[in-house]
């Protein structure tokens, strides 16, 4: 069993560094308001999202079953379709495609 004094060595450095890496995003948050890069972010992360959405859903069902494709493909256009109907809410839209999906392979036989 290590030493008292080495455990504590340890507890203290996980300590800063978690506290450290908690603690520099509220550090440089007023620079990132500001910051163009951070503005083109928020534009383009919804679409990356919503494709790695897709691709991920499409690429196991290529080598199933023709179905699990078609229920692939609804679901991804039923994202897209959610996605610009109410206002681009990213997590709305990804819960309800991916809860669609999940809904017609596990019920539809």
């Amino acid at each position: 069993m290590p030493s008292t004094a080495y455990l504590v060595a340890v507890l203290a450095i996980v300590f800063g560094i978690t506290l450290a890496l908690r603690a520099i995003p509220f550090a440089v948050l007023r620079t990132l308001r500001t910051s163009a890069i951070v503005r083109q972010l928020s534009v383009w992360m919804p679409v990356g999202i919503l494709a790695i959405l897709a691709v991920t859903a499409l690429h196991g069902t290529v080598t199933a079953e023709p179905r699990a494709t078609l229920y692939a493909l609804l679901a991804v256009a039923v994202t897209a379709g959610v996605h610009l109907a109410f206002g681009r809410r990213t997590i709305l839209s990804v819960g309800i495609g991916t809860a669609l999906y999940v809904a017609l392979v596990n019920v539809i036989p």
